[in-house]
């Protein structure tokens, strides 16, 4: 059924003049179809202009660029070697292990001297995809190669002088003739080591889930849960607004309604970077592709379970209310309008985690290579 386009508080919502019968043949039939001809989405006016409709999963360039795996191979080293960070210890493996999906199960990571950081690792599985839109959680790098060193510069995280890195790396004799295939010198600097991490970063390519089975084709793939859950992901259940196109995100930031304004637990999210009181307790929507496998969830690591997050977003999220003295600051964070009170059934709830499975594949496995000496 055509949808109608009406205004609604001051927002734009597309809503289905009947809404469409959700018995499992009905959906089946549906949802059969190419995603163009399926049900109109439950898409807000402020969500649509970054809205794409869900797709299969894209192939990386680099993962099947054969000029470029000296390079992808290099950068991979990188990614593994501890000698990387100020202790020797820590490698940009440790916060994202492969068979975890390339993220470490944490509600937040544990960098150098044990502490703990302040925020939950993303995954890297199809990072590509997210450029030229900025990266990390706040949106603080604008490339991979400039995201690349962060984690290895912070005090917190791999606690390594980068001007010195190269000088370190230098001194292993191994890496001479690795910089030599990749780059065509033995020559080692901060942007030869940044270029071959953020290489293999591109290269991270993840597995065709059984929704893309589905959507080549293969309906008969999905349970009659998996298909309502779809549907519900799609439309009341509002997921489609944040988590859309191919990879399930629309890459912008928004406030989650997490920020702990005023508490010890306080993160200001996209307003750090920005300075925008707009952006206060803003943080990039996170691909949902191998959700399963990457608990905790949020930028906090807040949730373990997936009941947790889904009862979370079925209420609306947290709206911060003013205490005295806050009437006119203009740091007070707001909730995204997009977040609202679902009013979602428990078999509902169960038929939307059901979905999610469909974008999660098998545990990632790579071979760890030999260091250097």
């Amino acid at each position: 059924m055509l949808l109608l386009s009406g205004v609604l508080f001051g927002f734009t919502v597309l809503v289905p003049l009947s809404a469409p019968p959700t018995d499992p043949a009905t959906l089946r039939a549906t949802y059969s179809r190419p995603p163009a001809e399926w049900p109109a989405p439950t898409v807000d006016s402020a969500a649509r202009p970054h809205f794409r409709e869900l797709g299969e999963l894209p192939r990386s360039p680099i993962a099947y660029t054969d000029s470029l795996k000296p390079l992808v191979e290099l950068g991979k080293i990188l990614f593994f070697d501890p000698r990387l960070s100020g202790s020797g210890q820590i490698s940009c493996s440790s916060c994202h292990d492969p068979e975890r999906s390339f993220t470490d199960n944490r509600s937040t990571s544990v960098g150098h001297g044990h502490r703990l950081g302040r925020r939950n690792a993303p995954s890297l599985l199809n990072v590509w995809t997210v450029e030229p839109a900025p990266l990390f959680w706040d949106g603080r790098a604008a490339t991979l190669e400039e995201q690349a060193l962060m984690p290895v510069d912070d005090t917190l995280e791999m606690h390594q002088v980068v001007k010195r890195l190269p000088r370190k790396i230098n001194k292993v004799k191994g890496y001479r003739p690795l910089f030599k295939q990749a780059f065509g010198t033995e020559s080692i600097d901060g942007k030869r080591i940044a270029r071959a991490l953020a290489t293999f970063q591109r290269s991270l390519q993840g597995r065709r889930s059984r929704f893309d089975r589905f959507l080549s084709g293969h309906p008969e793939v999905f349970t009659d849960q998996e298909l309502l859950g779809l549907h519900l992901f799609r439309t009341k259940a509002r997921c489609i607004n944040c988590h859309n196109g191919p990879l399930f995100t629309d890459n912008q930031f928004h406030n989650d309604g997490l920020t702990y304004y005023g508490r010890e637990l306080q993160d200001l999210g996209r307003y750090n970077v920005t300075k925008r009181p707009e952006d206060v307790g803003k943080f990039r929507t996170p691909s949902l592709r191998e959700v399963m496998r990457t608990r905790p969830w949020m930028h906090n690591g807040l949730f373990d379970e997936m009941e947790g997050v889904l009862n979370m977003y079925n209420a609306g999220m947290p709206r911060a209310k003013r205490k005295a003295g806050q009437e006119n600051d203009p740091l007070f964070p707001v909730t995204s309008p997009l977040l609202k009170p679902l009013g979602l059934t428990d078999p509902e709830k169960d038929a939307l985690q059901a979905f999610l499975n469909t974008i999660t594949t098998n545990a990632y496995r790579i071979e760890r290579p030999a260091l250097p000496r």
